[in-house]
């Protein structure tokens, strides 16, 4: 897979999980395997001693220093960013991953409008996160009109990813796999058209869902040229996640993955435990202080906050936290190596 003078060996992004599960480590040595290592911009800054007292400061300065280490570990691989349009802020936490040289940004949660003119005069590639032929059309729309360019690449995320989906409860509900595969080969077919307009091949990646060297086959049967790999990386020695945090998909059966409701008006897909049971049950859980993670958050008006959540559940205290994942989190059976996964996928697109 090439993304301009990108030159991919082994097509497989691995996806942006936060907070804090996909930081440098993870995403350094996907990087050096072959693939492209994201980082989650989301309150990236936790671990930082002032994150509390200055959480933006505290995320704009780790996205600096989150780079730069997988950088080092990367050895020359790609290296960039995943960063919400929800994310307050949203414009600052661009440019500081531009400033560190991030190699691309991928962000959704949103339309990212204004991304082009947030990367000007930089080598950072930019890629929209589209869910339906809607959404892909609208951003490439905007983009040819307002800044006579087009996305250097374009994942389609489907609705059996993990965290925060930007598809509703009945959509979620209803869901059916020949149906969306449909709207994949739309969405495609769109992208095709501003290919031909731009003479410049851009790049598609299917997300959601994708697990194996299989999922990448049936992926570029369908026409797309990788995937976008998350819950997969979790469970490997190099994911920044706490041991106890792995070991939650390790034992997470079928049935335990389930839609929830976030406090931020959005469905999610999480592994069920003791929080999601209290929460589903009308108890408020008390949160003191805001910590400016998306920008539609009303702290009086939500009965938890999603930060201190997630936060919890990546430090390994699972029975107060949420433990966001893909569908098929289920089929994590022990902790392995980042290489051993690339090398499968490796393998897979080889015979390819």
């Amino acid at each position: 897979m090439v993304i301009r003078d990108l030159a991919v060996p082994v097509p497989v992004i691995q996806g942006g999980m936060g907070v804090g599960v996909s930081l440098s480590r993870l995403a350094g040595n996907v990087a050096k395997c072959g693939g492209i290592g994201i980082i989650s911009t989301a309150q990236i800054g936790y671990q930082e001693p002032e994150f509390d007292a200055n959480p933006i400061e505290s995320n704009l300065k780790a996205i600096g220093k989150q780079i730069k280490r997988a950088k080092e570990i990367a050895m020359g691989g790609i290296v960039g960013a995943n960063i919400m349009v929800a994310t307050k802020k949203y414009e600052e936490y661009v440019r500081a991953a531009v400033k560190a040289g991030a190699d691309l940004i991928i962000s959704g949660a949103g339309l990212p409008t204004l991304l082009p003119a947030l990367v000007e005069q930089s080598k950072t590639k930019i890629a929209p996160i589209v869910s339906s032929v809607k959404s892909a059309s609208v951003i490439c729309k905007l983009w040819d009109r307002k800044f006579k360019r087009c996305p250097d690449l374009v994942v389609i995320e489907g609705p059996k990813a993990g965290g925060h989906l930007g598809f509703s409860l009945e959509e979620l509900e209803e869901f059916q796999e020949e149906a969306y595969e449909t709207e994949i080969k739309g969405i495609l077919r769109l992208i095709k058209q501003y290919s031909e307009k731009y003479q410049y091949h851009i790049p598609v990646v299917v997300a959601g869902g994708i697990y194996d060297g299989k999922d990448l086959r049936h992926a570029m049967e369908l026409g797309a040229d990788g995937v976008q790999v998350a819950t997969r990386f979790v469970t490997t020695w190099e994911c920044d996640a706490s041991e106890a945090y792995k070991q939650a998909y390790v034992n997470a059966k079928k049935e335990d993955i389930q839609i929830v409701k976030s406090p931020v008006g959005m469905p999610g897909r999480a592994i069920f435990n003791e929080f999601i049971r209290r929460t589903q049950t009308g108890e408020e859980v008390k949160h003191w202080k805001c910590h400016q993670c998306l920008e539609k958050c009303n702290q009086k008006d939500i009965p938890y906050c999603i930060t201190d959540a997630l936060i919890h559940a990546v430090e390994g205290n699972l029975e107060q936290g949420l433990i966001f994942c893909g569908a098929n989190a289920w089929r994590a059976k022990k902790i392995e190596h980042v290489s051993e996964i690339m090398e499968e996928f490796a393998q897979e697109f080889a015979k390819i």
